[in-house]
C-alpha cells in the first residue's frame, strides 16, 4: 500500500491525513466500500458501486464521481503484473465542516479516500477443518443496510468473538439469525441452502448474493428466509460469506460440533463453484 488516493491526488500513504473537523473522524459520517481484485479485475464492480450508492442515498449523500471516474482511480492502484490479489478499500464522509456540529454542513466538498492491500493466499486449514463461531446478541442501530464507517458495535461482537477463540459472532435478534459481525451466514438443513432476507437488521453482501447465484444455477435448492436461532443450532452446515473471506465453513458453533465436525458436501460445491467464477473473471470471462 505504497500509493493512495484522497481528494483528488494520489500520495504515498504515510503523507495522506484527514484534519479533525473531519465529520468521519468525529461522528463516523460517511460510508465504506471492500472490493476484492482477482488477476487485476475488480469482483462484480457493478454491484458493489450500486452498494455504494445506495449507502449514499441512505445518508443523504451524492456520490462524488462516475463510474468511470472510479475507474481510472482504481486502474492507477491496482498493478495486476505485481500486486496479485487484493483489496480495494473506499471511503467517503460528508466532509470537513467549521465547527462540531451534529446538523449537516453546508458548501462543504466529501472527502474521499481510496486504498488498497494484499488479499493473502486461501488458507489451505480452512477447507479441512473450518472455523469456529459464538452466537451473540445483535445489539446494533436498526440500519445495518448501511455500510457505514460507524462500526464500533461490530468491533465489539467481533472482539467478544475471539475473546471466546472463535473466528466470527452469528448476531441473533428477536430469536431470529441476522448477520456476522462482518459476514453474512448461511444455514444448510436436508440439502437446502438458507440465509436470511435482505432487510435494515443486516447489510445485503455482494459475495452473499452470488453465493445464491450459484447456487441458484447449479440447480441446488436455496432460499432467503427468516432462520430462527434453533434451526441454526440444529443445522447440517453453517457458512459465513464475505468480501475477504470468500465462503468459510463453520464446523463448531457455540463450541459444539456443526454436522458431523468438518466442513460438509454443500460447501464444498459452492467453494467450487465460487473458485471456478474468480478463474473466469482474472481470465477476463466473466
Amino acid at each position: 500500500m505504497s500509493e493512495v488516493y484522497l481528494d483528488g491526488r494520489f500520495i504515498p500513504l504515510e503523507e495522506a491525513r484527514v484534519p479533525v473537523m473531519d465529520r468521519g473522524f468525529l461522528f463516523g459520517d460517511g460510508v465504506y466500500e471492500v472490493i476484492p481484485v482477482y488477476g487485476g479485475c475488480p469482483f462484480r464492480l457493478s454491484q458493489h458501486m450500486e452498494r455504494l450508492d445506495n449507502s449514499l442515498r441512505s445518508i443523504r449523500m451524492e456520490n462524488p464521481l462516475p463510474l468511470k471516474g472510479w475507474r481510472r482511480i482504481f486502474t492507477r492502484l491496482i498493478d495486476p503484473a505485481t500486486d496479485g490479489d487484493r483489496l480495494l478499500y473506499l471511503q467517503l464522509t460528508r466532509g470537513v465542516d467549521r465547527t462540531r456540529n451534529h446538523l449537516f454542513p453546508q458548501d462543504v466538498d466529501p472527502t474521499v479516500l481510496v486504498m488498497t492491500w494484499g488479499l493473502g493466499p486461501r488458507n489451505p486449514d480452512i477447507a479441512a477443518t473450518g472455523v469456529f463461531a459464538v452466537v451473540l446478541e445483535d445489539n446494533r442501530w436498526h440500519r445495518c443496510d448501511i455500510k457505514a464507517t460507524a462500526l464500533l458495535g461490530n468491533v465489539l461482537l467481533r472482539q467478544e468473538a475471539e475473546d471466546a477463540a472463535a473466528t466470527e459472532a452469528i448476531l441473533v435478534r428477536d430469536g431470529l439469525v441476522t448477520e456476522g459481525s462482518s459476514t453474512n451466514p448461511f444455514v444448510v438443513r436436508s440439502g437446502e441452502i438458507l440465509t436470511p432476507p435482505a432487510s435494515n437488521q443486516l447489510l445485503r453482501g455482494v459475495t452473499r448474493d452470488l453465493v445464491l447465484e450459484l447456487a441458484c444455477g447449479a440447480a441446488l435448492p436455496c432460499a432467503e428466509r427468516p432462520i430462527a436461532r434453533d434451526e441454526l443450532e440444529a443445522a447440517d452446515e453453517i457458512w459465513i460469506s464475505s468480501s475477504s473471506r470468500e465462503v468459510q465453513p463453520i464446523t463448531r458453533l457455540d463450541g459444539k460440533p456443526v454436522g458431523t465436525g468438518v466442513p460438509g458436501p454443500e460447501w464444498r460445491r459452492i467453494d467450487r463453484l465460487f473458485q471456478d467464477y474468480k478463474a473466469r473473471l482474472g481470465a477476463g470471462a466473466t
